[in-house]
């Protein structure tokens, strides 16, 4: 029988690579790509097919292409990469309905794999030390990704009830860190000067972006069921991952305000919105005994190691330590007059 894998979102990073390596797999007959904009990264033999997921579009070329796989990689965790909260919002989440009603009309789809992420939990100082699969998504999220990721596995969850002959999976993905994947996580860690809330040390864990991708291909080509963590083994705390990097950290009261947002995105972080900041403020753990015991799927990178391969590559090449801290000093220096200056206003 002949395997036709459909892949959502190839223009981006992580769903142009997974294309590309399905491609090359012995098990699959066809892929086929779906994006809006053609992608920018090698997708080896798949086929490329414009089509926007927020309109009756995807449901044209499903019924042309007839994939008895989707995998939906759609989802956008930063406003950059849309160009807007709003955009955003309408490819998360409209884009998500339309994709599962065109699903559901196709009687050749046998499964769907959704790629989410444990921001799905929120952070927060209430959190749990270990999220768990089935606990109530979406209490400690306050809005933005956050909200979009709930509302998406909700839509998702409500397909699998209309369609229980559909194998259906999500996979909620720790950060997702590597050589080569630009987030807004690997942009914080590569600033010269690295900004933190003072008297917090949050914990986190990491999935390498080669396990992302083997995760995803294990879930496609597979028979899962359900909603899993995927996360490395072990434990990062910031002030760890600061050390390992050689970045001088900086402390701040807090790193919601304005000044730091804008400060950020002009040295070089993409987005660091308010989920974001609450997670590099509290953390967030997640437990990983389904990934093992139920997808069966073992993480090759630790939480350490996926770090330490991030920078390897990102960090310390030509790291220069006279201009890191002098870097580091003017970050202090533009912080506190912004500070002072806010605290002198009425």
């Amino acid at each position: 029988m002949s395997r036709v894998v459909m892949v959502v979102g190839v223009a981006r990073h992580l769903g142009a690579l997974l294309a590309e390596q399905l491609s090359h797999d012995d098990r699959v007959d066809r892929v086929v790509g779906i994006d809006v904009v053609p992608p920018d990264d090698d997708i080896g033999d798949a086929e490329f097919v414009r089509a926007d997921i927020r309109t009756s579009d995807i449901g044209r070329v499903m019924q042309r292409v007839e994939p008895d796989t989707v995998v939906h990689m759609n989802i956008l965790a930063t406003r950059s990469d849309a160009g807007g909260r709003s955009p955003q919002k309408e490819i998360n989440v409209i884009g998500t309905m339309q994709l599962l009603a065109a699903c559901q009309r196709a009687a050749s789809v046998r499964t769907v794999v959704v790629k989410s992420s444990t921001t799905v939990y929120g952070a927060g100082a209430h959190a749990p030390a270990l999220f768990t699969e089935d606990m109530v998504p979406g209490a400690l999220a306050r809005g933005g990704y956050e909200k979009d990721a709930s509302e998406v596995e909700a839509y998702v969850r409500g397909f699998s009830r209309r369609r229980p002959d559909v194998h259906v999976s999500i996979l909620r993905f720790a950060n997702v860190l590597g050589p080569t994947i630009r987030t807004a996580l690997s942009e914080y860690f590569a600033l010269p000067a690295v900004p933190f809330v003072a008297g917090r040390d949050p914990r986190f864990q990491l999935v390498h972006e080669q396990d992302c991708l083997d995760a995803l291909r294990h879930t496609t080509l597979g028979e899962h069921t359900g909603i899993v963590n995927v996360a490395g083994d072990g434990f990062l705390v910031l002030s760890q991952a600061l050390a390992r990097a050689g970045r001088p950290a900086v402390p701040l009261p807090t790193l919601g305000t304005p000044l730091v947002g804008g400060l950020m995105r002009r040295t070089g972080v993409a987005d660091m919105d308010s989920a974001q900041v609450r997670f590099l403020t509290h953390g967030r753990g997640v437990d990983t005994t389904r990934m093992r015991e139920q997808l069966g799927f073992e993480p090759a990178y630790s939480t350490m190691a996926t770090f330490d391969e991030f920078v390897r590559a990102r960090v310390t090449g030509g790291f220069d330590s006279h201009a890191v801290l002098a870097a580091a000093r003017q970050v202090r220096t533009r912080l506190a007059d912004g500070l002072g200056h806010q605290r002198g206003q009425p």
